[in-house]
């Protein structure tokens, strides 16, 4: 592959632009950054999901894993274009056939996290992506769960960073955001 192969097709296009800010979702005082107008918008997506697929290529992945839901919006395509795998981290009763899990705190409660038994070769190389990293505590689960089935996690990708929320913090891998707001 040619150092052109994930080329920028349009450097001067600011993704920003075709993200929607919606004030007091979901609930009050949030401000929620709608990545559903840049999918939405063919030229946008798919200059995003170039710029995406340039760093996540640079962790050389066996395998990429989406968080739920949103995290599927960009691992599934990075993972065609970039010829990998592509497994799924989901809540419980979501996976066909045996699963691990994982509980996790969160601000306000715990979740849960699952993977299938059979999703990962022990020593696989995994890049997580998600659509944004906010406190952390979702993207640094994934990275547990993925490590307790065997992976070897290699990085993490998110569309949309909130760095005043500082949940870099809590990731222990190399991260790539595409795009960060200063909170």
């Amino acid at each position: 592959m040619t150092d052109n192969a994930y080329a920028d097709p349009q450097p001067e296009i600011n993704l920003k632009d075709f993200i929607r800010g919606v004030p007091d979702f979901p609930k009050p005082g949030i401000l929620f950054y709608d990545i559903s107008t840049l999918i939405r918008h063919a030229d946008a997506w798919q200059i995003a999901t170039a710029r995406m697929a340039r760093a996540v290529a640079a962790f050389k992945p066996d395998i990429l894993a989406g968080i739920e839901s949103r995290g599927f919006l960009t691992a599934a395509p990075l993972a065609q274009r970039l010829g990998c795998g592509f497994i799924m981290l989901r809540k419980p009763g979501k996976l066909p056939g045996k699963t691990i899990s994982l509980q996790y705190g969160l601000e306000y409660g715990a979740d849960e996290l699952h993977i299938q038994e059979d999703a990962i070769i022990p020593g696989q190389r995994v890049v997580v992506l998600d659509d944004l990293l906010a406190t952390g505590g979702t993207l640094a689960a994934s990275i547990a769960l993925l490590r307790k089935v065997g992976a070897k996690v290699v990085g993490a990708s998110v569309l949309i960073e909130l760095t005043g929320l500082k949940g870099r913090e809590k990731i222990d891998t190399d991260l790539n955001a595409l795009i960060s707001y200063d909170m």
